[in-house]
């Protein structure tokens, strides 16, 4: 799975990191690696859902991960951001499965964004 995507991966952690320059200050080598790894996660859930043809296989897999990462301090964008870097570099890739997997990050994005409205306070 791993050397599948690396390119893509690859060119989405450097497409993130070029957007924001303070997370290889703050979190230095040991949080690039630690992206690469959750993108290869990403990857999986993404193989997942397109082996059985289903979006909300990865749209619950975001929800779930944006609720852990929103919990320990993140901010949505910070996922949604990480996905459209991933449908970006896929873009250029030409992988096997890249459209699905485009129309599946797309979705869980919209899922995410639907949540934090749905999560907003009331004035």
């Amino acid at each position: 799975m791993e050397n599948k995507y690396k390119s893509v991966i690859d060119e989405a952690v450097e497409r993130l990191y070029e957007r924001y320059p303070e997370l290889a200050v703050k979190y230095g080598e040991a949080g690039r690696k630690k992206c690469y790894e959750d993108n290869v996660h990403h990857f999986n859930y993404l193989e997942s859902a397109s082996d059985v043809g289903e979006s909300n296989v990865f749209s619950d897999y975001a929800l779930w991960l944006n609720s852990v990462l929103v919990s320990r301090g993140m901010k949505s964008d910070h996922l949604i951001d990480n996905f459209r870097c991933i449908i970006e570099s896929l873009e250029m890739s030409g992988v096997e499965k890249g459209e699905d997997f485009k129309l599946y990050l797309n979705e869980a994005i919209k899922s995410i964004q639907k949540a934090d409205r749905e999560n907003m306070p009331a004035n």
